[in-house]
C-alpha cells in the first residue's frame, strides 16, 4: 500500500523504530540514518537475546522486533558535511521521523523548516519525550516515567501491592503508533496541498491522552479511579478474573445482554431476574458478591470446559503467561507469527504486523549498520569519490 513512499528515519531504541516498523510493513522504504561513531541504533546493542545468524551489529532480537525490512545509512548529522547530505536524501523523500529529545531535531537540521527549501513537500513527524518547545523540551523521556506522573502506576495491579507499572511498554508503542498515523496523514495532505509540515506527538502527551474515561471522570466529577481486585474493570460487572477447578479465567459481560447468557450457561438462570443483580449498576453494588457467587460456580470446571461452553456466546479469555500465549494453536498454527529465512542459521521468528491486506509484503531481517549506505548515497547523486571522502572523514 505504501509502495514508493519513502522515509528518512532518525531514530533509535523503541519509540521511533516501532512506528516506522508499522510503515516498513506496508511497503514504505524506511532508511534508518545512523551515526557511525556510536554504533548506530543503540538497540543493536540491547540483549540478553541473539540471533547468531546475522550479521554481528544486527543479533540484537530486541532490535529486530522494531526494524525488519528497514534499510540503514550511517550518517553523523552533528557534523555539517552530514547534514548537507541529509538535505540531498530529504530532496528525495517523502518524510522524515525521529524519536529523539525535544531539542535535538532542530539542532540537527531534520525539520520542516530546515528541509522545506530542498523539498518543499516533505513531512516532518518528531516523536519526543515532552514535545519541542517549554521547559521539558530538553529532558529525556522514556516510557515507565511517563506511566509513573500520568498515573497508571495508581491504577495497576491489585489494591495495597507496592505501585505498578504495565508489564508491556504501552506508551512507547501506541505512540509509535499514532506517530505512523500522523505522518500518513500529513503525507496525504502534501500530496493535495503540495506542501510539507512538521507533526509532533510526545510520549507524555499520549500518556495522559490515554487516560481517557478515568481521566474525564475526574476532570468532571472529582472521581479519583483506583486499583481493584483482580484487574476488574472500574464500573462494569462481571468483568474480572474468576477462579475455575484448576486455574483462571477472564470474562468481559461488557454488554447488558451477556450477563443473561452466562447465567444460562452456568446453569443459573435464577440470577438472570435477581433484583441484585439486574442491571450494571445493581452488579456493580454486589460486586464482591458476584464474585464470589462467580468463583463458587466455574470452581466446578476447568478453565478449557468452560471456554468450550462459552465459545462465540459470552467474552471470555484464559489467562496465559508468554508461553502459552504463542504456543496458543490459534497463533502457532497461524500467520501471525513471520519465519524470515536467514542465510546463517535458523528462521528469524517475528511477530507479524496486525495489519491485513492483499498482497501483503513480505519483508526480511532488519539490516546490518551501514548494510545501504553506498547504494543510498549513489542515488542522492554521491560518487565512490565523494563518498569515500566523507568516510575517512567519519561523516559516513
Amino acid at each position: 500500500m505504501l509502495g514508493g513512499v519513502r522515509v528518512l528515519a532518525v531514530e533509535q531504541y523503541g519509540a521511533g523504530p516501532f512506528a516506522t516498523q508499522f510503515l516498513s510493513d506496508m511497503g514504505a522504504e524506511v532508511i534508518k540514518i545512523e551515526n557511525p561513531g556510536d554504533g548506530g541504533d543503540m538497540a543493536r546493542g540491547v540483549g540478553p537475546h541473539w540471533h547468531e545468524g546475522l550479521p554481528e551489529t544486527a543479533r540484537s532480537v530486541f532490535y529486530q522486533s522494531l526494524n525488519r525490512g528497514k534499510k540503514s545509512l550511517t550518517l553523523n548529522l552533528n557534523r555539517p558535511e552530514g547534514r548537507a547530505v541529509f538535505r540531498r536524501l530529504a530532496a528525495r523523500a517523502d518524510a522524515v521521523t525521529s524519536n529523539m529529545r525535544g531539542d535535538v531535531p532542530a539542532k540537527l537540521g531534520i525539520t520542516y523548516e530546515s528541509l522545506a527549501g530542498v523539498n518543499p513537500r516533505i513531512v516532518c513527524a518528531h516523536l519526543t519525550g515532552y514535545g519541542r518547545e517549554g521547559e521539558r523540551a530538553k529532558w529525556p523521556g522514556y516510557d515507565y516515567l511517563m506511566q509513573a506522573e500520568a498515573g497508571y502506576f495508581s491504577v495497576t495491579g491489585e489494591p495495597g501491592s507496592a505501585p505498578a507499572r504495565a508489564g508491556l511498554s504501552l506508551i512507547d508503542f501506541m505512540t509509535g503508533a499514532v506517530c505512523s498515523m500522523a505522518l500518513l496523514a500529513g503525507l496525504l495532505e502534501a500530496r493535495s496541498r503540495g506542501i510539507g509540515r512538521d507533526i509532533d506527538v510526545s510520549l507524555f502527551d499520549l500518556a495522559l491522552y490515554n487516560l481517557n474515561y478515568i481521566g474525564h471522570w475526574y476532570l468532571n466529577n472529582q472521581a479519583v479511579t483506583g486499583r481493584l481486585p483482580r484487574s476488574a474493570h472500574a464500573s462494569l460487572t462481571p468483568c474480572q478474573s474468576y477462579r475455575t477447578k484448576d486455574g483462571w479465567i477472564f470474562i468481559m459481560c461488557n454488554k447488558e445482554k451477556f450477563w443473561g447468557v452466562l447465567c444460562d450457561c452456568i446453569a443459573k438462570p435464577e440470577w438472570k431476574t435477581d433484583p441484585r443483580f439486574v442491571d450494571f449498576k445493581a452488579r456493580l453494588a454486589h460486586r464482591d458478591l458476584i464474585t464470589e457467587l462467580l468463583d463458587e460456580a466455574l470452581s466446578a470446571r476447568g478453565t478449557d470446559e468452560w471456554l468450550e461452553v462459552f465459545a462465540a456466546k459470552v467474552p471470555s479469555s484464559p489467562i496465559y503467561d508468554v508461553k502459552q500465549a504463542l504456543d496458543n494453536p490459534w497463533v502457532a498454527n497461524s500467520d501471525r507469527i513471520q519465519h524470515i529465512p536467514v542465510q546463517g542459521g535458523a528462521d528469524l521468528h517475528l511477530l507479524a504486523s496486525p495489519i491485513r491486506y492483499a498482497g501483503r509484503p513480505a519483508s526480511g531481517p532488519a539490516p546490518a549498520l551501514g548494510a545501504h549506505t553506498d547504494d543510498l548515497l549513489a542515488d542522492a547523486g554521491i560518487g565512490p569519490d565523494e563518498a569515500a571522502r566523507l568516510r575517512a572523514a567519519g561523516v559516513i
